[in-house]
């Protein structure tokens, strides 16, 4: 009698997946592990493997289909089937342990596909609820912190003896808000769009999950948090020169020497320098979250949508050792071949459109870290040389960061430390 492969589990807060995919045919001889079905979900495009072994007797499921825990995928004939461990699709597991700082990475096996642009609970908006004003039981220091997190003191109730605000029941108050609003679909209040068929011929398709993900982040960062852009130029036209000349030595180890990889392990040394760039805001219980370790995202351009694999502990690695990491990460991420837990856990993020082009842009950025790195692409200018004007390789690069946490001068400093260590090499050396 055929045994029927099922969807297994899903993982935590994975509710279904959609069928990108069907990996084999009726006929086919199934081993177990073996790929069936290519899936998407909103964390992750995952290979779901078989737990059954035997010959395909029926397809259950086609491309396109929307599928839960248990739906049957196919039925395989009863020859000696054995059934192993279901392993869940795509919920994220914490993050692996610690790599060797100068472990080579291993081979580009066929792994799990790529998650979307880190999938996470998401910052609220803050809106402080509206209602008549009163004289309220305050004092003037409980007032100000109000003031300062954006609580209208006149919504608080209080306490104290006769009703007295403190500054406990501002923080209760404000924390209550927050998950209130943290529980609210983000898409809610989307204007619905107008007919424009109206005006000539359209054509429709649906969304990806990666893409109504990354929509559905963007938005939510971009409302909630106050963001800022600097922008910077660096001369790099002597960092050039020593990239091209230990490029081929990079390129035998087995990575490429980009502009990228360097901007990892410059923006690495310089969030060690400046914490609060590598931080986060927790409004919840009104406090920053200073983090230890330092995750540089980076940006990568697919034909699937825009992902973010994640280089753990880049302060802690060379040049070279990122290099090589990237060049992986990147390559599997145009394949789709990432592992969620690759695409989390990002301190910062660095996104280059030099291969593409323009002179300045304002990157998001990318909740819950505070700030991302944007580099355009690099372009000879006249430089004045003291009597002379020289040619000069420069690098426009655009900071954007969170200005409930950043000010300005913060920004401009931490900029700055990366313009000079990218203009005088030695000083990532000397101060990195």
């Amino acid at each position: 009698m055929p045994s029927t492969l099922r969807v297994p589990e899903l993982g935590e807060n994975v509710d279904s997946v959609d069928v990108v995919k069907v990996l084999v045919a009726v006929g086919d001889v199934l081993a177990v592990n073996q790929p069936v079905i290519e899936v998407e979900t909103e964390k992750a495009a995952v290979e779901v493997p078989s737990t059954l072994a035997g010959t395909i007797t029926a397809i259950h499921v086609a491309a396109g289909d929307t599928l839960h825990a248990g739906d049957p995928i196919v039925s395989v004939a009863d020859d000696g089937a054995q059934l192993a461990a279901a392993p869940a699709v795509a919920g994220p597991e914490p993050a692996p342990p610690e790599a060797p700082v100068e472990a080579p990475l291993p081979a580009r096996a066929r792994r799990p596909e790529t998650p979307t642009l880190g999938e996470m609970p998401l910052a609220p908006r803050w809106v402080a609820p509206e209602g008549p004003r009163k004289l309220v039981p305050a004092a003037p220091t409980v007032r100000r912190f109000a003031r300062e997190v954006g609580v209208d003191i006149t919504q608080v109730s209080g306490s104290g003896p006769s009703g007295r605000i403190s500054i406990d029941d501002i923080k209760a108050f404000a924390a209550r808000v927050i998950g209130q609003m943290a529980a609210s679909p983000v898409g809610a209040a989307s204007p619905e769009l107008p007919d424009l068929s109206a005006f000539g011929s359209i054509r429709r398709e649906p969304m990806s999950k990666i893409r109504q993900v990354t929509a559905r982040n963007l938005t939510r960062a971009w409302v909630t948090v106050p963001q800022v852009t600097n922008h910077d130029q660096a001369d790099v036209t002597a960092l050039e020169a020593l990239r091209q000349q230990y490029r081929e030595r990079v390129e035998s180890a087995g990575g490429k020497l980009t502009l990228t990889s360097i901007l990892v392990k410059v923006a690495a040394s310089a969030l060690k320098l400046h914490p609060k760039l590598n931080a986060a805001v927790d409004l919840g219980r009104l406090e920053i979250v200073f983090r230890e370790c330092v995750h540089i995202g980076v940006a990568v351009d697919t034909e699937h949508g825009l992902l973010v694999p994640v280089i753990r502990d880049a302060d802690r690695k060379n040049i070279t050792a990122i290099a090589i990491e990237l060049d992986d990460l990147a390559a599997r991420a145009r394949e789709r071949k990432l592992r969620p837990e690759e695409m989390q856990g990002g301190c910062f993020t660095i996104t280059n459109l030099g291969g593409i082009g323009g002179t300045a842009f304002t990157p998001i950025v990318n909740w819950p870290e505070v700030a991302i790195l944007g580099a355009s692409r690099a372009a000879t200018q006249p430089r004045w040389a003291g009597d002379r004007f020289e040619p000069r390789l420069v690098l426009p690069l655009s900071l954007t960061y969170d200005h409930r946490l950043v000010d300005g001068a913060d920004a401009a400093r931490f900029l700055r430390w990366i313009v000079e260590a990218l203009e005088e090499p030695l000083l990532l050396a000397l101060e990195g």
